[in-house]
């Protein structure tokens, strides 16, 4: 069994090789080509074969199939939801995470609401302090009511409350967990940043579109939920701030930013992107997340079994643990970009990176 074992990871990696050649090429001619998909799907099957097979191993490597990629967002514990996960398993040295890091030259980033938390910004899940525990006022029949697309459409006043307090650039800016991730992109190292968060700060530290994906959509437009006519975001933001609740001129319906709700697609470009990005990188790092939010936490299951991946978090969650090569820096999640950043001797660059946008923001202002 063993033999046998060891015969299929050395094909599959040299399939995936093989895939390499081809799926970067396929990355700079197209994304949307049937040959990209032959190839998203062909990498799909191998993947999990392999995934398979290595779990009789008492490995989890779960990965991103297309029946896996519901192309809607939904609240599930579907997948691997941490059950097996042993903190004895995972890296914590803080010198050997930094070599990683620093040999890393294609890196995807996965970010949740706990990465804005230093911002001010509460995340959702927390008792007591996070946004679903704090909208009694509200009088929703669940907390995660204002976020869903059927209850906005007949009830659109809390959200419309929400968001006119989170608005991007109104009331909060980008901390050094978001400098941390531009600061990799300016060295080189990114491939692509995918983010759940909906707060716009990462756009105030200056990614371009072509390295970032707002999974859950963004603040920069706006549109009506019934005919889907554009909505312009600054009449938005300005009718929000004098507590209307904006309607579209030509059918009247509910106007919102387009945030991903639950019961609505995620943008196309996630599932052209997420998998294939994964599966050629070479260190995935996620950032304050809970995983439980579906198929955005199935990003971290996607790179192959052998890659890498490093968790920033307050607390151990989803699959970490389970593979070879897992890393982690729990606890307080600023503390730990900061040590991280003087290991690898980036502490000056992260603060003349953050303290030039922030001069930059003020002007704007």
């Amino acid at each position: 069994l063993d033999s046998l074992l060891q015969e299929i990871k050395i094909t599959q990696t040299m399939i995936l090789k093989s895939l390499g050649i081809l799926g970067c090429h396929v990355c700079a001619q197209s994304r949307n080509s049937n040959v990209l998909q032959q190839t998203r799907n062909f990498s799909s099957i191998i993947a999990n074969f392999g995934a398979k097979t290595i779990s009789n191993r008492n490995f989890s490597a779960k990965t991103i199939s297309n029946s896996d990629f519901s192309a809607k967002r939904y609240r599930s514990s579907f997948g691997f939801s941490g059950g097996g996960a042993d903190l004895s398993n995972i890296e914590r040295d803080l010198d050997n995470i930094a070599e990683r890091l620093s040999k890393s030259s294609n890196i995807v980033v996965m970010a949740g609401a706990g990465l804005s938390t230093a911002s001010g910004i509460p995340d959702f899940r927390s008792p007591n302090t996070g946004i679903y525990a704090n909208l009694a006022k509200f009088n929703l029949p669940y907390p995660e009511a204002i976020f869903e697309i059927d209850y906005f459409k007949n009830n659109p006043g809390p959200f419309n409350t929400w968001a006119k307090e989170f608005f991007p650039g109104v009331n909060y800016l980008p901390n050094k967990g978001h400098y941390f991730i531009k600061l990799l992109d300016e060295q080189g190292k990114l491939c692509k940043y995918f983010t759940q968060n909906v707060d716009g700060l990462d756009r105030l530290v200056g990614f371009q579109d072509d390295k970032i994906v707002e999974a859950h959509g963004t603040f920069n437009s706006a549109s009506c939920v019934n005919c889907k006519q554009s909505y312009p975001v600054d009449k938005l933001r300005e009718e929000l701030l004098r507590d209307v609740n904006p309607t579209c001129p030509s059918c009247k319906g509910n106007v919102k930013p387009d945030l991903v709700f639950f019961g609505e697609a995620l943008p196309r470009r996630f599932f052209d992107e997420a998998e294939i990005d994964c599966l050629f990188a070479d260190l995935l790092i996620c950032i304050g997340t809970s995983l439980e939010v579906y198929p955005f936490a199935g990003i971290v299951d996607a790179p192959r079994h052998d890659t890498p991946r490093l968790l920033i978090n307050y607390d151990l969650v989803g699959s970490f643990g389970a593979r070879p090569q897992d890393c982690a820096l729990l606890g307080d999640i600023q503390l730990s970009i900061d040590a991280l950043c003087k290991k690898l001797d980036w502490s000056d660059q992260l603060q003349e990176l953050q303290l030039e946008t922030e001069m930059g923001l003020n002007n704007i202002e």
